[in-house]
C-alpha cells in the first residue's frame, strides 16, 4: 500500500513533466515562428499562470457544473454523519458535504488540499447502497483527499486546458502568419504541425492515466480506513450493476468521479479516466489480506 503511494507521487512527477515538456515544445515552435527565444518563456509562463488560476478555482466550477448544492448535518444526516466519522477516523479536516439531485447512482471529491476540500454523493448514490457500502465509497473518496489525487486533478486539468487553448492560438499564427511562415525551415513547420495537433490529444491521454492509477489507489485507501474491502467490492458491483450516465455530463469533471458518468462510447471508451469495475472489484478481492 505505502509502495503504491510513493510509486504513485513519483509516477505524478514525471506525468507533470511531461505536461511542462510538451507546453516547452509549443512555446519553442512560438519561438522559432517569431525569431525570438523569450517568447518560449513568456508561453510557459502564461501557462503555468493559467494553471495556477485553475488550481484555485476549479473546486468551485467543478461543483457548478455537476449541479451540487451543499449541505449540512440537518439536511441529510446519513451521509453527512458517513463523512464525519470518517474524517474522524482519518485524522483529517472536515470536508464540505454536497449533495446532486440525480438518480444515477455516484459520488466525487474535488478540492485544492485536506483543508479546502469537498466531497460529494448523488441521490441515486444513497438510494442504492447500504450503511456498509456508502461508508465504503465515501472512504474511497477521502482516500482521494487523503492522497492529494485532488490536487494532482486540479493541476492536470489547468494544465490540459492551457495545452488545448496554446495549440489552438499557435495553430492559428501557422496557417494566418504570412510572410512569417516563409523563415521557418519547412521539417520545422512539418514537426510544428504535428507536435500541435498531437500535444491536446497526448495531455488528455495523460492525464487520463492519472485518473485511472489514482482509482486503483483510493480503492485501496478506502478498504483501509474501513478495514473491509468486501464492502468496497460490493459497492463497485453495485455502481456496475445500476450504474448510468448522469444527466449532468461535462468530460471535464468526468475524471473526479468515483464511476464514469458519461454515456457510453467509442471515444469515451478510449480516452476513459476510469479503469473497468471488474478489474477493480478483482483487485480488491485478490488483495483482501492485505487490508
Amino acid at each position: 500500500m505505502y509502495k503504491a503511494i510513493a510509486a504513485n507521487k513519483r509516477n505524478t512527477v514525471l506525468i507533470m513533466a511531461v505536461f511542462v515538456g510538451i507546453i516547452g515544445a509549443i512555446g519553442w515552435l512560438v519561438s522559432a515562428f517569431y525569431g525570438d527565444l523569450t517568447i518560449a518563456y513568456w508561453v510557459i509562463g502564461a501557462a503555468a499562470a493559467y494553471a495556477l488560476i485553475q488550481y484555485f478555482l476549479a473546486a468551485k466550477l467543478a461543483v457548478a457544473m455537476t449541479g451540487a448544492k451543499e449541505i449540512q448535518k440537518r439536511d441529510n444526516p446519513r451521509l453527512y454523519r458517513v463523512v464525519e466519522n470518517l474524517s474522524i477516523t482519518l485524522g483529517m479536516p472536515m470536508p464540505k458535504v454536497y449533495l446532486i439531485e440525480d438518480s444515477a447512482p455516484n459520488a466525487f471529491a474535488t478540492g485544492r488540499d485536506p483543508k479546502h476540500a469537498v466531497v460529494a454523493a448523488t441521490t441515486g448514490l444513497l438510494d442504492i447502497m447500504d450503511d456498509r457500502e456508502l461508508a465504503a465509497v465515501m472512504a474511497h473518496e477521502m482516500g482521494h483527499v487523503q492522497n492529494y489525487d485532488i490536487r494532482v486533478s486540479m493541476i492536470a486539468f489547468g494544465l490540459v486546458s492551457a495545452i488545448g487553448i496554446l495549440s489552438d492560438i499557435v495553430l492559428r499564427m501557422l496557417f494566418f502568419g504570412g510572410d512569417r511562415r516563409d523563415n521557418i525551415h519547412p521539417i520545422v513547420l512539418v514537426v510544428g504541425v504535428i507536435v500541435i495537433i498531437l500535444a491536446p490529444i497526448v495531455a488528455a491521454i495523460i492525464q487520463m492515466a492519472i485518473s485511472r492509477q489514482r482509482e486503483y489507489l483510493a480503492d485501496a485507501s478506502g478498504a483501509l480506513t474501513t478495514r473491509d474491502s468486501e464492502g468496497m467490492a460490493s459497492a463497485l458491483e453495485k455502481l456496475q450493476a445500476y450504474g448510468k450516465p448522469m444527466r449532468k455530463q461535462q468530460s471535464a469533471t468526468a475524471q473526479l468521479f468515483i464511476s464514469n458518468p458519461l454515456t457510453p462510447g467509442f471515444f469515451s471508451k478510449l480516452f476513459s479516466s476510469h479503469p473497468p469495475l471488474p478489474e477493480r472489484i478483482k483487485r480488491l478481492r485478490e488483495n483482501a489480506a492485505k487490508f
